[in-house]
Formats: C-alpha cells, structure tokens, sequence
C-alpha cells in the first residue's frame, strides 16, 4: 500500500481577519445562452486612447500644453485614430490644448478628436465653444446611473437621472446641429457596470431616441466600467446582454471603457470584444485614476500574439515607453507585460536553457525551410513573443544569477562573443559563475562573465606557452610535431608522433614530465578582439583529474595546441 500524504480535503488555512462580511458579490446576468464564450477575437477593434482625459487627469502633475502636444502626436503616430484630448471646460489649460489642436492644424484628416462633458449645459456651451473650426469632431456626454451615485451623489431617482441624460442629448444635438462642421455623438452611461441593466438600457434607448442614430448616422454608446467590481465574465455578460437588446444596433458602435481596479481590465475588454463590443477606451500602459485605465498596449500586443494585426505599431516599445514616462512623469514598472525592463528576461537556469534551445531550434527551422528567421512562426518556451518585433534585443532575454544554469552562461557567451561551448564546458563555467552569485549574492553581467570565462579559460600568460611548431607526416599514418615551448618562461623544444595532432603534442610534453590524455576536442570559427581565426577546446585527463582549456589562434592547430596549453595551465593551478 502506497504511503499517505495529505486528504483530499487539505488546506491548512485559517479565517482571516479581513471584514470580508461587509462587501456583497457582484449581481449575476441571467443569461444561459450566452455566446462570447465560444467566440474568438479574430480582428482589432476600434481604439480610442482618452490618455489625454483620463490618463492625465490621474497624474500627480497634470501635463501643460508642450507635454500633451508631444503625446498627440506620438498617438498620431502610433496609428490611433479617435483620441479624446480633453474636458475642455474643466478648466482653461485644456480648453487652450483642444483650441491650439485646431488652430495649429494638429489633427490629421483621418484623425478624430473626442471631447468629454458631464450633462451640464454651461459646461456643454463651453465645449462646443472649444470646438469652432474643428471639421470633425465627437462629443462625448456622460452621466452617472448607478444607484450609489443616484442616492449618495445626486440625490435623484431614476426618471430624474433619465431625464438629465435626455435633455442635455437634446442640448448637444442642438448645438452640433449649429456647427458648421461634422459633430458625431457618444454617450455613458458613468459607472455602467454597477448600473442596473434595464436601466442602462432605458437610458441608452431615451438617448438614442433623441440623436436617432440610422443610415450614415453613427452614435456611438460607451459602457464603462468606472469601477471594476465583478469578474471578467460578468462584465461580459453584462455587454452581451446590452448588445443583444439595444434597438438600432446596426447603427451603434458599442464601446467599452474598462478600469483596473480588480487588476482584470484587460480581461474585461478582450471579453467585453467577444460578447459583441466594437470599441476600446484606455491609455497607454494602464495610465488613469485609481488602479488605472484598461492598457492599449497589452490590448494590442496580445492581438498580436495571437496572429491578429492590432493596427497600432509597437514596433519600438522603448521609443513609446520614453515618451510617454517624460510626458506623464509616472513610470513603467520593470514587470509591466511587454514594456517593462524584465518582462522578456529569465533567471531561472531551467528558463535559460530552455530559451536558448527554443532559439537555436528557431533559426535551423527557419533556414532548413529557407525562410527568413524574422518572418518565420513564432515558438520558443518562455517568450510568448519575438521581443526584436517590438524593437527589443535579446541582450536582456538572459541574465546570470544564482537561480542560473548552464543555459543561461552558454546563452550570453555563445550571442555576446560568439562562443559555442561544449555542454561539459558549459557546466563547468555555470559552477564557476555560481559559486560568485552564490557566495556576493549578486547578478553577473555579461561583460564580467566574459572577463571571468577569459582568465579561466583563456589565460594570457600559460605557465606552458606555445611559441611556435610545425607538423609533418610520419609513418603509417602518424602524425609527427616539433614544437617550441616555454615552461615558467624558459624555452624549450620538444617533439612527439601520434594518431593525430593533440595525441602527438601530449606525447612531446611526456618531455617535461607531464603526460595529458586528451578527453574531448572542438573547434569553431570566432572573432576575438577584432581578429578572425578559430577557438578550440580541450578536455585532458592528467592523472585523474580533468581539466578544460581553450586556445584562440589563426588557424585550427595552433588554436587547439594552446587549448591544451590552457588545460594544463589550470591542472597546474590546481595542485
């Protein structure tokens, strides 16, 4: 009988103190047919990045007039064509940015402006002022529906709160209808994700009523989740079940504006997409109040990692994540998915080893099918994405720790300096390395690895040097070698015969008393220091010990003759 471990029923937790008892689930959708969950995302959505709303009415020190001129146009440039860039009532700085937009003649003709408004009219008139001459814009109104912020904040009940939502519609449509260019419409119904369904559906319906969406008349509805208060797979429902029964679908774009505060924003769009959305709000690297806006670059890039364009080019992620950290002043944290410092690197030597064959393998598949490595499909443990398609090298992919192993040592040697090691050298430098990050508790860096694998490896000045030789052929097969020495830097000759070239070096070192077994042999091509010629390896047996050594000369002989030099020089140390 097998030996007992645990029941099936052990935890070992306890009730914690937390006064969980204060806070109730979120309400579920009756919804048994739902269909998102079978359902793929199979093309971007519509983007709307409000990183010059939301994103910077989050910051500690909002942006003046340079800095958001600076972010505009890397939104331009990054391919996103709806951009809210303001509340241009809340104060005159914004309505100075929205005004200079259209002044200076920022907004590309493909590009549209959004700005946002609570229904309030003053608030409203000044919007629209804000607006004159701008050819095309979209204004956004919004009210608050929940039943907290009915009760707490505006003290209104629900056919108060329609009404607000109703006659501030009639407003902008009044206004817009007095602007001499093109006004679209967006509403929200704010904090839709704690608003009762059949009430942010009422609103949504008396709103409509009001612009009369239809043929080439477009409004788009905007269901926010302004605070995120459920699972991922609610807030879905909750979209699909608003989709479902809208009227005038056809003529709705339905767009989500997810926040962070469960740290699901992401979760929440992608499968707010799949229960029938059209459109994404959010910022640049999750920038917003609180826990932050839903992340247009995770949005986008995760597209990307699933064959599916997200029409915005990430293709420098540094660049973008330099300017939006210099406009903003708010930090990229070093484990943000795809943009932060160590998001494509790994410590662990079993990650190493394992990213380090995946990318070998990668670029013998690509050449055996004669397809260039960069267009060839993508497959290597540990990276979910190509980090040179956003503009990363693969410099950082490995770091040396003490968590590291071989993989990561042969990695950084072999895309550093173009070194492949032998997989018992490969070892043997991983314990040499460990027994550092061990022992000071520290990371290697590259360039010291190299310096650390060079005076072990590779040592300048050999107790046995090699000064020069010359090989000839012997009898039945042997070959015969005079070679020139020197030992603790006196001079000697020396000349043996063997099977092959390191057999008859060991045989004319017998002359100094030393009687190496050659073990193991490689040879590559390699550049050191700027000169092209060939690296060796060599594994010796000298008594029972074995040692390795390398040699780097202008041609494969001289390089493995000083390999075995090498080799003896550490038995030498060793003794």
């Amino acid at each position: 009988m097998s030996k007992e471990t645990f029941p099936a029923d052990y935890s070992g937790q306890r009730a914690s103190t937390l006064p969980y008892g204060r806070y109730r689930p979120a309400p579920e959708v009756d919804l048994p047919d739902r269909a998102w969950p079978t359902r793929r995302i199979t093309k971007a959505p519509r983007w709307l990045s409000t990183d010059l709303r939301d994103g910077n009415q989050a910051l500690p020190t909002p942006m003046d007039l340079d800095r958001k001129t600076r972010l505009f146009r890397l939104l331009v440039e990054l391919g996103y064509k709806e951009i809210e860039v303001g509340f241009p009532a809340a104060s005159e700085t914004e309505f100075a940015f929205v005004r200079s937009l259209i002044e200076n003649d920022e907004i590309p003709d493909d590009v549209l402006i959004q700005v946002i408004v609570p229904a309030r009219e003053a608030l409203i008139r000044r919007t629209f002022d804000a607006l004159a001459g701008a050819p095309r814009a979209i204004a956004h109104l919004y009210n608050s529906t929940s039943p907290a912020q009915r009760r707490v904040v505006f003290g209104m009940e629900r056919a108060e709160v329609e009404k607000l939502a109703v006659d501030h519609a009639r407003l902008c449509r009044d206004l817009a209808e007095a602007h001499p260019g093109t006004i679209g419409f967006q509403y929200s119904p704010e904090s839709f994700s704690q608003t009762e369904l059949d009430f942010a559906l009422q609103i949504c319906e008396s709103v409509m009523d009001v612009w009369e969406p239809g043929e080439n008349r477009e409004i788009i509805l905007n269901l926010p989740s302004t605070v995120e208060c459920s699972t991922p797979n609610v807030f879905a429902d909750q979209v699909e079940w608003m989709s479902r029964n809208l009227s005038r679908r056809e003529h709705v774009c339905l767009s989500l504006h997810p926040h962070n505060d469960r740290g699901t924003g992401v979760a929440s769009a992608e499968l707010g997409l799949l229960a029938g959305a059209d459109r994404v709000e959010g910022c640049l690297f999750g920038n917003g109040e609180r826990t932050g806006n839903v992340c247009l670059t995770i949005l986008a890039l995760n597209l990307m990692s699933q064959g599916v364009d997200p029409q915005i080019d990430f293709s420098d992620i540094d660049a973008v994540r330099h300017v939006v950290e210099t406009c903003t002043g708010m930090r990229v944290p070093e484990r943000y998915p795809y943009a932060g410092d160590l998001v494509h690197t790994s410590f662990s030597g079993s990650h190493q080893d394992a990213i380090n064959k995946g990318l070998r393998a990668l670029e013998r598949d690509a050449a055996e099918k004669g397809v260039p490595r960069d267009a060839y499909p993508w497959d290597v443990p540990y990276l979910p994405i190509d980090p040179k398609d956003i503009g990363r090298s693969y410099q950082a992919i490995i770091r040396v720790n003490s968590q590291s192993g071989k993989g990561g040592v042969d990695y950084l040697l072999s895309t550093g300096y173009g070194l492949k090691l032998p997989r018992g050298l490969q070892t043997e430098v991983a314990a040499l390395v460990q027994r550092i990050t061990d022992g000071e508790g520290r990371e290697v860096a590259p360039d010291e690895l190299w310096s650390l694998f060079r005076a072990e490896y590779l040592p300048e000045r050999p107790r046995l040097a090699l000064l020069g030789h010359r090989i000839a052929p012997g009898e039945r097969g042997q070959t015969t070698l005079k070679a020139e020495i020197a030992v603790d830097g006196e001079s000697r000759a020396l000349s043996g015969a063997g099977p092959d070239l390191l057999a008859a070096f060991a045989d004319a070192l017998a002359e100094t008393g030393v009687e190496p077994v050659v073990l193991e042999h490689g040879e590559q091509e390699a550049t050191l220091d700027g000169t092209s010629g060939t690296m060796a390896y060599v594994r010796c047996r000298v008594g029972r010990d074995a040692f390795w050594g390398c040699g780097f000369g202008p041609d494969a002989p001289t390089a493995s003759l000083r390999a075995l030099c090498a080799a003896l020089h550490r038995h030498d140390r060793a003794r």
